[in-house]
């Protein structure tokens, strides 16, 4: 099949000016909630996880990312980039993500904060598109994120020497028993370099799919006061 032939039909559902929240972060949050079927109580959400695992999990299949974004960067000469990295949290300054920051991302953010997200949810015919400027968080919110995560995980930033050549896998793995071994259990101190990042935004877009191509677009636009001027755009 060529590219030209996928085809898919959007139709699940609109958006109007009334169904959106003030805030696009509350915007945000309740959509992300409804793609992860956190609102519905007791038997409407057994049945949710139901179908979710009936329609992502059967034959293999593998279970969707629903906090995964595409983070956009420049380099120095303007050139963008791109990768997919995890949401973790979000609060009233924004979209928080963490990295290695002598990463290819990490230094180009170093350079120009100037950054931009976007979260596509599939099965709900939506995407959002953020812009705006990344910030480090603070250390201590660095430190408690990392001692959240699975041990593993945590030599595994010790090892990777981010975005930086290598000669080949067994280099890799070396380094990660070499600090397997210097860090033994649970005390896994976090890598200076190693942290996060909150993207705060100026510009949030919210895209419903909808059939013919007619689809439903608004932005929210921050404005000198930050309260946030939502506006209609054509698809």
């Amino acid at each position: 099949m060529s590219f030209s032939e996928l085809r898919r039909e959007y139709s699940l559902t609109g958006l109007r000016r009334a169904d959106l929240e003030p805030d696009p972060l509350t915007q945000f949050r309740k959509w992300f909630d409804q793609a992860t079927g956190a609102r519905a109580g007791g038997r409407v959400r057994r049945l949710f996880v139901r179908w979710y695992k009936r329609l992502f999990l059967a034959a293999g299949a593998v279970q969707v990312d629903l906090n995964a974004m595409t983070l956009a960067t420049v380099d120095p000469q303007g050139r963008p980039s791109t990768r997919v990295v995890l949401l973790k949290a979000l609060d009233e300054r924004g979209f928080v993500f963490y990295t290695n920051y002598s990463s290819r991302k990490g230094m180009e953010l170093a350079g120009n904060p100037h950054a931009a997200l976007t979260i596509y949810w599939a099965d709900q015919e939506r995407q959002v598109c953020v812009a705006g400027t990344a910030d480090r968080v603070s250390g201590a919110e660095s430190d408690a994120y990392f001692k959240s995560r699975p041990q593993r995980s945590r030599i595994a930033a010790w090892a990777s020497d981010q975005s930086q050549v290598i000669a080949d896998r067994a280099e890799l793995e070396g380094k990660w028993r070499q600090y397997d071994a210097k860090y033994p259990g649970e005390n896994v101190p976090r890598p200076p370099y190693w942290g996060g990042y909150v993207l705060v935004p100026e510009r949030v877009e919210f895209w419903q799919g909808r059939p013919n191509r007619l689809h439903d677009r608004f932005r929210y636009t921050r404005q000198p006061n930050n309260s946030w001027l939502i506006e209609r755009l054509s698809p």
